[in-house]
C-alpha cells in the first residue's frame, strides 16, 4: 500500500506538468549505460504483494538493480518477481561484521582484537551492532566462504554483494565522531584492529617483533599492509568462489582506496571485483557536493572495474544536491548510482530521479 500511494501521488504530480524541454545530450556522455540501483532490507517474512508493489516504484523512478541483505530463502523467492520487471537482484552479505550471528557467538577466539587486547564480540567499538571476526583466524575464513556458497545457490542474482568487509574504523568520519564524544585526531588503541593472536604471531615470525610492542603502529607501513592483505587476501578468494560458480561478485566499499586504507584498513583497488559501491556519504565527512565528484573520479581511476558511487538520501533532501551529486558521479565515469535508500526518498528527490531516467535512458 504503500509504494501505491507513493506511486500515484507522483503519477498525479507528474500529469499535472508541461511536459519538459527537449534539451540535445552529449552523445559522448550517452554511450555508457547509467544505471540506477538501491540498498534494501528483505525483512524476515516474505510478502509478495509487498514486493510487487515495490518493484513498481523501483520501476518508476528508473531503479533497475537492488542490493538486498537477507535469508537466501527469502531472495530466492525475491528474483523471479524482480525479473518480471527487469530489475536484477543483488544478495548482500554483511561478511566480517556479523551481529548476533548466533553460530559465531559460540566462539570468542574468532573475533577481532584491538591494540588494547580487547575482543570485538565482549568490547564493541561504538555501537552494540559493531561485532567484527578476524579476517586471520582459518575457522572464521571457513565460515564466511560457506556464507558465500550459499548464496550461490540462489538462481538468478545478479551479483553476490559483500558489505562490511574490513576492519572497525580506526578513525570515523569528521561529523559521526561527535556523536560518540571523540576528537579522533590520531588512531586510538581502542580503535585500532587486526591484533588477534594470530596476526600478531604471523608478523612476528615474518618480522621478529610482535605489533603489540609498537609504540607508533601507524608508522609502520609493513604493519599496515600486513593487515591490509589480510583483508584483500580473503575477498580475492570469496570472488574466485562465485566466479567457480559463475557469479559475479561486487562489494560496498569506504570512498576511493587511500582513504579506505586509512579509515579502515581496505585496499580495493587490489580486490578482483567485478564492480565496486563506493559508499560516498559526504556529510559524515563534513564534505560538499564536489567532493562526491572528486571521490568518484579517484576510485574510476584506481581500478579497471565499474564504479556506483553510493549517495546518502538523508543528506540530499535538497533535490538540486541530489541532481548536481548523479550528475557529478556520471561525469566523472562512473557506471551507475546507488542510493541508500531509495525507500525512504521524498516527492522532490522523486522527481529528480524519474527526470534523470528519462535523460540518461534508463529502461
Amino acid at each position: 500500500m504503500k509504494y501505491t500511494l507513493i506511486i500515484f501521488s507522483i503519477l498525479i504530480v507528474l500529469a499535472c506538468q508541461s511536459p519538459p524541454e527537449k534539451k540535445e545530450i552529449n552523445q559522448k556522455e550517452t554511450k555508457k549505460q547509467f544505471t540506477f540501483a538501491t540498498w534494501a532490507h528483505a525483512g524476515k517474512i516474505f510478502k509478495k504483494e509487498a514486493w510487487e508493489e515495490r518493484f513498481e516504484y523501483y520501476k518508476m523512478i528508473g531503479i533497475t538493480e537492488v542490493l538486498v541483505g537477507g535469508d537466501p530463502n527469502i531472495l530466492s523467492q525475491i528474483v523471479p518477481l524482480a525479473n518480471e520487471k527487469n530489475i536484477k537482484i543483488h544478495a548482500w552479505m554483511w561478511t566480517l561484521n556479523r551481529p548476533n550471528d548466533t553460530i559465531c557467538n559460540k566462539h570468542p577466539e574468532w573475533y577481532a582484537v584491538n591494540k588494547l587486547g580487547q575482543n570485538s564480540l565482549e568490547k564493541r567499538a561504538y555501537v552494540d551492532y559493531y561485532q567484527w571476526l578476524s579476517p586471520f583466524h582459518s575457522e572464521v575464513q571457513k565460515y564466511v566462504k560457506n556464507k558465500v556458497r550459499e548464496l550461490t545457490a540462489i538462481k538468478g542474482i545478479a551479483s553476490i554483494h559483500l558489505d562490511y568487509v574490513r576492519y572497525p574504523d580506526v578513525i570515523l568520519g569528521a561529523d559521526l565522531q561527535p556523536k560518540y564524544g571523540l576528537i579522533q585526531n590520531h588512531e586510538m588503541p581502542e580503535y585500532d584492529y587486526g591484533y588477534h593472536p594470530i596476526a600478531r604471531q604471523g608478523f612476528k615470525d615474518l618480522f621478529g617483533i610482535d605489533p603489540i610492542n609498537f609504540e607508533h603502529p601507524e608508522l609502520s607501513t609493513e604493519w599496515r599492509q600486513y593487515r591490509l592483505n589480510a583483508i584483500t587476501n580473503l575477498v580475492n578468494e570469496l570472488v574466485d568462489i562465485a566466479h567457480e560458480s559463475g557469479h559475479r561478485m561486487t562489494a560496498a566499499v569506504f570512498p576511493f582506496p587511500e582513504m579506505s586504507r586509512q579509515m579502515v584498513r581496505q585496499a580495493w583497488n587490489d580486490w578482483n571485483l567485478d564492480a565496486a559501491y563506493p559508499m560516498l556519504y559526504h556529510n559524515f565527512y563534513r564534505q560538499n557536493i564536489n567532493w562526491i565528484g572528486f571521490a568518484t573520479k579517484q576510485g574510476v581511476s584506481d581500478v579497471d572495474f565499474p564504479i556506483f558511487p553510493g549517495l546518502y538520501s538523508e543528506a540530499l533532501k535538497n533535490p538540486k544536491n541530489l541532481e548536481s551529486a548523479i550528475r557529478l558521479t556520471k561525469k566523472m565515469g562512473a557506471n551507475g548510482i546507488s542510493i541508500f535508500t531509495a525507500d525512504n526518498l521524498n516527492d522532490k528527490q522523486i522527481k529528480v530521479l524519474i527526470k534523470l531516467k528519462k535523460e540518461f535512458k534508463i529502461e
